[in-house]
C-alpha cells in the first residue's frame, strides 16, 4: 500500500467522511526542501465530514496532522488541508 492509500485509509476509517480527496503533490515541488525523488513528500487532502461541525479550522487540522502523525514521522514534509463540515 503507497502513502496516499494509506492517508486514505486512515481518514476514512476515523473520519467517515462525506467527500475525501488525498492529492500526491510531490512532483510539483521536485528541486524544494523536503523533496525525496520516487517519494511522497507533499500531500494536499481535501475532506468533508460531519467530525469537524463546531470545530475551528485549527482544531480540524490538528484532528488530521494527529491522525497523520505516523506518516510525517516517516518523511511527509508539507501536508495542505481542506477540512469542512457538510454544508460549508
Amino acid at each position: 500500500m503507497d502513502t496516499t492509500d494509506r492517508i486514505r485509509n486512515a481518514l476514512a476509517g476515523a473520519l467517515h467522511p462525506a467527500r475525501l480527496e488525498v492529492l500526491d503533490e510531490s512532483g510539483k515541488h521536485v528541486g524544494h526542501a523536503g523533496a525525496i525523488p520516487g517519494k511522497t513528500t507533499h500531500i494536499r487532502i481535501i475532506v468533508e465530514s460531519e467530525a469537524f461541525r463546531g470545530k475551528s479550522r485549527i482544531d480540524r487540522h490538528r484532528m488530521v496532522n494527529d491522525l497523520l502523525k505516523g506518516e510525517i514521522a516517516d518523511g511527509l514534509h508539507a501536508l495542505a488541508i481542506e477540512a469542512h463540515a457538510p454544508g460549508e
